[in-house]
């Protein structure tokens, strides 16, 4: 599946939630095509950056028409990434954050998507943080994410909408390029033309001067 234009990144940049500590919050994409690798993003931030934290993460999986989740994956920094469900063995990649136990992003890869990989997906997170004197604190969040298989990717309102404004902005560019040399070129032409004037006066202020020297010398001769 193409990945998203740089507009339409910053355009979904605007709207998500921001955390504490440069974590942010971005939804993820919900359109897989079948014999790609798609992306379930799913990040979840902590509320207090300074705070120390362990986390892991559970994944459950509910394929489209049945009633209940399965128990799919799990990952923890020190097992890493196990398989639950032989439906996705060797068909699913950790993607989130690496080489720490404080999880923050705990996406997923899907290799070579199938329709049967189409459903509700719950990215469930614990975290425990870390305060003096050995208080910890628990805490649970869970974000559900539907995905939709389909044989062809389709454009999105997002790319749309970034490819228009990605228009509109050179237009307005242009336009404000061209301004700025014709506001340069009047400007400059007004300064020469100033300064041919003021070379003029003097020219002529000079030439008056010597024709007064020249008068006198002939008067007192």
């Amino acid at each position: 599946m193409a990945g998203p234009q740089p507009l339409a990144l910053l355009l979904g940049l605007a709207m998500v939630t921001l955390c504490h500590g440069g974590c942010v919050e971005v939804e993820s994409e919900t359109e897989a095509v079948a014999g790609e690798t798609f992306r379930i993003r799913c990040i979840s931030c902590k509320k207090r950056s300074e705070t120390e934290a362990e986390a892991f993460t559970d994944w459950y999986f509910k394929q489209q028409g049945m009633e209940e989740f399965d128990h799919i994956l799990h990952y923890d920094v020190e097992t890493k990434l196990r398989i639950l469900d032989p439906r996705f063995e060797d068909l699913v990649a950790w993607e989130g954050t690496k080489h720490t136990a404080d999880l923050q992003e705990l996406s997923i890869l899907l290799l070579n998507v199938t329709f049967d990989q189409e459903g509700d997906y719950i990215c469930s997170v614990n975290r425990t943080l870390l305060f003096a004197n050995d208080h910890t604190h628990n805490v649970m969040v869970n974000k559900t994410v539907h995905i939709d298989v389909v044989e062809k990717a389709n454009r999105d309102m997002a790319s749309i909408v970034s490819e228009i404004m990605m228009y509109v902005l050179i237009v307005v560019l242009t336009i404000w390029l061209v301004a700025e040399m014709v506001y340069c070129y009047k400007k400059i032409a007004a300064a020469t033309e100033a300064a041919a004037q003021e070379n003029a006066s003097e020219y002529l202020a000079i030439t008056s001067e010597s024709k007064e020297n020249c008068t006198g010398v002939q008067v007192a001769e």
